[in-house]
């Protein structure tokens, strides 16, 4: 085999790591991508309420839209800490009507559901969204693993430890890098064998982590590359962000760019963002330096 023909299968291996199907539409993730946040929801930890009218969230949506935002993640139920388990039915009742006008005006837009339920996912996937956001990886609602096996959309697998509700009260480690390798190593397997082919890791900044933790998953985000899985980072204007520099959620976004920097410097293929047109800079920036 000649050195040209290695390189050519060298390339065409990871060009297809790095490929999404959603629903016949592939994303390629060769490049970082935005996903922009919306949050239909009263009380999200930055901008709950806000949206929590269909003329808003689309206002929103579509802002996000021309701002660059590759995908939408549309969510109905809040996960900040000590945030409960809202019920199916109200859940399908807020995110529904938001999928549906978005999926009329923008009839290509890729739109992800932020859900824990498998009956919100399912109902989600039938009015256009191509792509499931759990953040409990299958385990407060395991049908949801059923539902994107069935409809072999990408699946974001993200680490929690314990619940929304309880996460933050003393969240325990023995090495939080290596014990959510670990973790994630042991979930990608169950999936693939299930049958379940694109899949995105997401550390889970914040749920269930200390500042010191999170700033450790930042630093050696690279070793989830041996999952062979793109990477998704969701640090948006955190309490990661804004309680070391003593500012609030508001106040939050310089520091955010510089995290995100730092995580698309370490492997990042997916920055989860509220603010997405600074987001896509960035991510402009670090090409320019990728191109060198």
């Amino acid at each position: 085999m000649t050195s040209k023909k290695k390189k050519h299968l060298y390339v065409h291996y990871f060009w297809t790591m790095n490929t999404l199907n959603c629903n016949g539409v592939l994303i390629d993730l060769s490049v970082p991508l935005v996903m922009g946040i919306l949050n239909v929801t009263p009380d999200s930890f930055y901008d709950g309420g806000k949206h929590n009218s269909l003329v808003a969230s689309f206002a929103k949506a579509e802002q996000m839209i021309v701002d660059g935002a590759t995908i939408i993640d549309v969510g109905g139920m809040s996960s900040r800490p000590g945030a409960e388990i809202i019920d199916v039915a109200e859940e399908i009742d807020r995110v529904i009507p938001v999928i549906k006008r978005i999926k009329k005006e923008y009839p290509d837009q890729i739109i992800s559901i932020d859900t824990v339920h498998g009956a919100v996912a399912e109902a989600s996937l039938s009015e256009g969204a191509s792509m499931i956001n759990d953040i409990s990886a299958g385990s407060i609602d395991p049908s949801i693993m059923e539902v994107a096996m069935k409809s072999q959309v990408p699946y974001i697998l993200m680490h929690m430890q314990g619940k929304p509700s309880d996460m933050q009260k003393d969240p325990t480690y023995n090495n939080v890098v290596m014990d959510i390798l670990s973790y994630m190593k042991t979930k990608v397997f169950e999936l693939r064998n299930l049958g379940l082919n694109d899949i995105i890791i997401d550390p889970g900044f914040g749920f269930g982590k200390t500042i010191t933790q999170n700033y450790s998953l930042l630093d050696k985000l690279s070793v989830f590359k041996i999952l062979e899985c793109p990477v998704m980072i969701g640090i948006s204007r955190k309490s990661m962000i804004y309680k070391p520099l003593d500012i609030s959620a508001a106040d939050a976004l310089n520091g955010t760019t510089a995290a995100h920097m730092i995580g698309l410097r370490n492997g990042a293929k997916l920055l989860r963002v509220h603010d997405v047109k600074e987001a896509v800079q960035a991510i402009n920036i670090h090409n320019l330096i990728e191109r060198q």
